[in-house]
């Protein structure tokens, strides 16, 4: 490919959301040119990166794969390998791999009004500088920053004598048969992590500030099994999707409608599943109500076997220091081992941390709201996937990936080379809220200063609800008067800017 060659869409990542958006450009807009660019050497993103044993997704995977394609593993909470591998047998289904570039890390995206193109500049492998111009720019880079994970302040860190791993940078040659461990932190990384060790560890504790909602499901999904005896494979795909799904949206909704009740069916399903001298109290009781973070699931309950077997415990208390042989806690106890473990979560990224321009003026996303929660006010052609964060992550990948090639449709049928969605003059008034309300975990709070707004009128509104979003995109871009479609002459830069941006202009 050459650089003068302009795509009709550029896609940025490789990953879960980068590959849906292909597979359906594949499908419904055949004619369209499209790049990937991948900032590493391989497909697959999150399921490439993290390497630490029991890598596993913490959502199912008949709503975590994609709509097109069914997910035929028996396993419904799939560990990394086998997602890696389903992620590469749809890219090499859809052809998807010759239009990835990879090693090309983005660093900057400027959009010319005049010219209506993206231009995309990169950094290769080696240092070299290339740009890619494109009509549409896609960003599918996930949601967190692929150099580093979170540590937070811990005294006494760099005094640890033993071996220090973060599981996001997990090393292979880590022999841990036999060693004591102490994994610090209570998400799905460290639920993951207790089980996957304890057997061939002397012994691991799982350290936690405060506990989190852990919730046990069949490895297997035995309704799935059945019908895949009886109907095709993608009718029986569709139907147990569509049931999970359902369930998914009626455990969220009844969890913030009626937290009390549901947190006492959470709780008594522990209790069950755990021996009497385990404190459920003080271990498996959240101070929040459910979903008001996100949920931990283990599938068979694998964590509590580990944890009824004695070669695994849960510490919950506040961490005073690391000492040279363990962790000191506020009860005046130590927590002695050999290898420490900090699963203490991501560091957020805004669509990969890449700078972005407008007709020569830097783009100052946290004064833009944001539209059906994935373009932004007064920005053209720009689309981003950022996925629920109380159902799978797909499901809004390819919600989003529908609509960009609807939208393609649109802009062809309407002869435009423009689309952005503008912000009338009552709505640059509108009540902002943060990019995610009502959602409150670490991870989600230290990073909301680098995220758009969502008003308090629709369309402007982040849903986080996949049965909305649904109905609500069903039918691709409508007539809401938000969504402007314009040609290369029909509204210019000024015009655009005096009568739509309003307070945006400090933007």
């Amino acid at each position: 490919m050459t650089n003068a060659e302009i795509q009709d869409v550029i896609i940025v990542g490789a990953g879960i959301s980068g590959i849906s958006a292909a597979c359906h450009l594949h499908k419904l807009c055949p004619e369209k040119r499209y790049t990937i660019l991948e900032a590493r050497n391989s497909i697959g993103g999150t399921w490439d990166l993290f390497r630490y044993p029991g890598i596993r997704s913490d959502s199912d995977m008949l709503t975590f794969g994609f709509n097109f394609k069914p997910w035929t593993n028996p396993k419904a909470l799939a560990d990394g390998p086998s997602i890696l591998s389903y992620l590469r047998e749809t890219i090499e289904e859809y052809g998807v791999e010759k239009h990835i570039q990879f090693g090309l890390k983005v660093t900057s995206a400027a959009w010319d009004s005049s010219a209506a193109l993206w231009t995309v500049s990169t950094l290769s492998n080696t240092g070299e500088v290339k740009q890619v111009r494109g009509r549409l720019l896609f960003m599918c880079s996930g949601y967190y920053d692929y150099e580093a994970g979170y540590t937070p302040d811990l005294p006494g860190l760099d005094e640890f004598e033993g071996k220090l791993v973060h599981p996001q940078h997990w090393p292979e040659d880590l022999d841990y048969r036999g060693k004591k461990i102490a994994v610090i932190g209570s998400g799905a990384t460290a639920v993951t992590l207790v089980p996957a060790m304890v057997a061939n560890a002397n012994h691991i504790t799982m350290i936690q500030r405060s506990p989190t909602y852990i919730v046990s499901m069949p490895e297997q999904d035995r309704l799935y099994k059945l019908l895949c005896k009886i109907l095709p494979e993608t009718w029986a795909y569709s139907v147990v999707r569509w049931r999970n799904i359902r369930f998914q949206n009626h455990v969220y909704r009844r969890s913030r409608n009626d937290p009390q009740k549901m947190k006492a069916w959470l709780l008594s399903r522990v209790n069950k599943a755990l021996k009497d001298d385990i404190d459920v109290a003080t271990h498996f009781t959240p101070s929040y109500d459910p979903w008001t973070q996100r949920m931990c699931l283990v599938p068979d309950s694998d964590l509590f076997h580990a944890l009824n077997s004695g070669k695994a415990e849960v510490c919950t208390a506040q961490i005073e220091r690391i000492t040279q042989t363990g962790v000191r806690l506020d009860d005046g106890s130590t927590v002695e081992c050999d290898i420490l473990i900090t699963a203490t979560g991501l560091q957020l990224q805004f669509m990969g941390d890449v700078k972005f321009f407008q007709d020569g003026e830097a783009i100052n996303f946290p004064k833009r709201f944001m539209y059906h929660g994935m373009m932004f006010s007064n920005v053209p052609n720009l689309i981003q996937t950022f996925g629920y964060v109380n159902a799978s992550w797909t499901l809004r990948a390819d919600l989003n990936s529908r609509f960009v090639c609807d939208l393609l449709k649109k802009m062809d049928a309407t002869q435009s080379t423009r689309v952005v969605p503008v912000l009338s003059e009552d709505e640059q008034n509108m009540h902002e809220k943060d990019w995610m309300a009502d959602f409150n975990p670490g991870y989600i709070q230290r990073a909301m200063h680098l995220f758009p707004r969502q008003g308090d009128q629709p369309p402007w509104h982040n849903t986080q609800n996949y049965l909305l979003d649904r109905k609500l995109l069903r039918h691709g871009p409508v007539n809401d008067g938000v969504l402007q479609f314009l040609g290369n002459t029909s509204t210019s830069k000024e015009s655009l800017t005096e009568s739509s941006v309003g307070t945006e202009q400090a933007a």
